[in-house]
């Protein structure tokens, strides 16, 4: 059955595109090029002037450009192996273990042979192409080969047809993605600014060494028991429900639901067995399994109070197993803190949430621009959406 296409596009091997794409084969718009490493048993060949990209830099290959590596070879490395210096701009891409990772050189560069790399010629925009290779995970996952490394061998680069829009369209939806790309790192470095703000009030406000206006008094040293009781969870078996109410809480968060609950109250929750170091805050009813404390809090303290002062203990240090880490009860409400009065364990834990909730929000905005991000490269990377 041959299925209509709307005006304006038409049916390619790559799919529908504009009638103004092209089906293009790399070979014909790129040239491409294979890295080689140098003999690791002539020390002559390395630490040199040369960037040399490897398996050690996919990390610097999530960004616009790469323009360090983690070794350097020499000339004379260089010129004694089947390593070529590729130009400026040549797109790099990770085709063995990490397969998919990609970018534009910053400057000239050698590869190992990891990597293809593709030289671009008039008719491709060598940033518009690394955004349609990082929207083709789908792709190379198919194409991968190899029994013990994920690899994707380079006659498949060789025969590697794509859509290819005008080269003055490839720049504006390069220029589109890399605005967003911009975006995404300002709130980055928005969030890590704000967790490091709350960090340090943190670290201020739980000791006491900042004081919130109108609080003066003394604080005390008092035992965890004194202030909350440390009860132990039980097994979930015969209380799942699909659909329950509630949540079933395990050291890592929610396993499942239930319409029963082991406890009503606000409470801060610390792993018995297993991730001891990740305290949990529930206020409302849950169901807690039998390696995750619950703890019953004194209406002497505030719950959110307590919960922030356990993110601030070293739990690892009160470790009571030589495997599994594991904690004890008792051990949990003999640790001694330093406590304010109630009214500024109250004021702290508003001040923190605020900042937690500001945090929260962020990332939220972050998370959704993340995905307006990729719905723009569907779109645009198949023509289904013009930028004039």
């Amino acid at each position: 059955m041959i299925m209509e296409t709307k005006p304006g596009y038409k049916q390619t091997e790559v799919g529908v595109i504009p009638v103004e794409w092209e089906c293009a084969r790399m070979a014909n718009i790129a040239k491409l090029e294979s890295g080689h490493t140098p003999s690791k048993r002539m020390p002559s060949y390395w630490g040199g002037t040369i960037p040399w990209v490897s398996l050690f830099d996919t990390e610097g290959l999530q960004g616009k450009e790469i323009s360090e590596t983690s070794k350097m070879i020499t000339d004379e490395g260089l010129n004694n192996s089947s390593a070529r210096l590729l130009p400026k701009g040549t797109v790099v891409f990770s085709r063995t273990a990490t397969v998919g990772k990609t970018t534009v050189m910053g400057r000239e560069m050698a590869t190992s042979q990891d990597f293809a790399n593709y030289i671009c010629g008039q008719k491709l925009h060598n940033h518009f192409l690394v955004y349609l290779f990082r929207s083709m995970g789908r792709t190379w996952k198919s194409l991968m080969a190899g029994s013990i490394h994920n690899t994707i061998y380079m006659p498949i680069f060789k025969a590697l047809q794509i859509a290819l829009p005008p080269v003055e369209e490839q720049r504006t939806i390069a220029t589109a993605l890399s605005d967003m790309d911009a975006l995404l790192a300002a709130l980055d470095r928005l969030i890590a600014k704000q967790r490091d703000l709350k960090q340090a009030a943190m670290q201020q406000l739980l000791t006491g060494q900042t004081r919130l206006p109108g609080f003066k008094g003394k604080w005390v040293v008092k035992r965890l028991g004194d202030v909350l009781k440390v009860r132990h969870g039980r097994s979930q078996h015969g209380i799942i429900a699909s659909n329950g109410k509630y949540p079933i809480l395990a050291s890592g968060g929610e396993i499942g639901r239930t319409n029963a609950y082991i406890y009503d109250q606000p409470s801060v929750l610390i792993g018995r067995k297993g991730t001891i170091d990740s305290p949990q805050y529930v206020d409302s009813p849950f169901w807690t399994v039998d390696t995750l404390f619950f703890t019953e809090i004194s209406i002497e303290a505030d719950s959110k109070f307590i919960f922030y002062k356990f993110t601030m203990i070293r739990w690892r240090s009160y470790n009571e197993a030589s495997g599994v880490p594991s904690l004890n009860a008792k051990t949990i409400e003999n640790i001694e803190v330093s406590i304010p009065p109630l009214p500024e364990q109250t004021a702290i834990a508003e001040v923190l949430s605020d900042m937690d909730a500001e945090l929260a929000g962020l990332e939220q905005r972050r998370d959704k621009t993340s995905a307006l991000k990729q719905g723009m490269m569907q779109e645009l990377l198949t023509g289904r959406t013009r930028l004039v």
